[in-house]
């Protein structure tokens, strides 16, 4: 999967990094790529946390599958 980030230089001297397409999915870093690193880790972080809101009451013959895109 492939995700558009958008990173700016904030105020105090930080990178704020921000994936328009994941509501609320913002983190930041020292230097440009420390907020990519980091934007990363908050990506992955976003979408199991909504993966868990959406699975949490699945019936129990409900078969879970994992895929990869």
């Amino acid at each position: 999967m492939k995700l558009s980030v958008i990173i700016r230089p904030s105020e105090d001297g930080f990178f704020i990094a921000e994936c328009p397409a994941l509501p609320g999915c913002m983190s930041q870093g020292r230097t440009e790529h420390e907020a990519l690193r980091n934007i990363k880790e908050a990506i992955t972080l976003w979408l199991e946390v909504e993966a868990e809101k959406h699975t949490a009451h699945l019936p129990r013959e409900a078969t879970l599958r994992t895929v990869a895109v």
